[in-house]
């Protein structure tokens, strides 16, 4: 199933910016739905944003739309998250998870197979 690297994590002002980036490996990443997750502390899991394996859906959650956006970069076998306007609220460890091959991502973590080991966004008031 490959490897998930998230980085790009750190601390940041509320206001600020940060691009997280998972870079894969042993797997046709070209095939792969993204998606990014995130983990408050005492929180469930939850979606952030996912874009399909061709490109042709993406779909973010309404606490981060407008603000966020995903992309990926098949030659380099990564996914970005691009963070802007970022809020306290944000803060939170940042995973990022891929499909099968061929399958669509959404927004619950079950749809995804392979998760990176996360990290960590905190956003300072």
């Amino acid at each position: 199933q490959g490897q998930l690297v998230e980085s790009g994590g750190g601390l940041v002002q509320a206001g600020g910016s940060l691009r997280l980036s998972c870079a894969a490996s042993g797997r046709t990443f070209s095939s792969y739905s993204m998606g990014w997750f995130r983990q408050a502390p005492g929180k469930e899991r939850e979606f952030v944003a996912t874009r399909s394996w061709n490109g042709v859906t993406t779909y973010y959650a309404d606490s981060v739309k407008g603000r966020f956006t995903i992309s990926r970069d098949n030659a380099k076998n990564t996914v970005y998250l691009q963070m802007n306007s970022l809020k306290p609220e944000d803060t939170a460890v940042y995973y990022c998870a891929a499909t099968g091959p061929y399958r669509y991502g959404s927004s619950r973590a079950r749809d995804y197979d392979s998760w990176g080991q996360g990290t960590q966004v905190t956003v300072s008031s």
